[in-house]
């Protein structure tokens, strides 16, 4: 599977602008400047779209390892913080809230830490940056 996006960028780094599109059509020459990413602005930027990524990418991961145990979420919602510091991604955080009829915490903690680790946004994170989870059993 190969799937694609891609970015525009004209002018210099701080006064210039961009624009992303992915090929589901779904971001569509979204734009994104120096303002957007580093103080507040209207349109998004990398590290908006990372943590996009990581949160779906674990709250699937956890689905799909709830399901080999037995259980079936009735929610599963995950927010992930991004840290950018003097231009590196350090860390990122998820922040996990499920209800799962039936399950106890101790092996709700051990399916999110599992959901964690192998989720393929947290593999291809985690080789330079810390990732981090908080979970918690609605």
């Amino acid at each position: 599977m190969s799937k694609q996006a891609t970015a525009n960028w004209q002018g210099s780094g701080k006064e210039g602008k961009g624009t992303l599109s992915t090929q589901s059509g779904v971001l569509n020459n979204v734009p994104y400047t120096y303002k957007d990413r580093f103080e507040e602005g209207p349109g998004t930027n990398p590290e908006e779209l990372i943590a996009a990524a990581h949160s779906g990418c674990y709250s699937m991961k956890l689905s799909f390892i709830l399901g080999a145990a037995g259980f079936t979420a009735d929610n599963i919602q995950t927010k992930c913080d991004i840290t950018l510091v003097a231009g590196v991604i350090t860390k990122s955080h998820l922040t996990v809230t499920a209800k799962i009829p039936g399950i106890d915490n101790e092996k709700f903690q051990q399916c999110a830490e599992e959901a964690k680790k192998t989720c393929p946004i947290s593999k291809s994170l985690s080789s330079d940056m810390e990732i981090s989870m908080e979970a918690t059993l609605a």
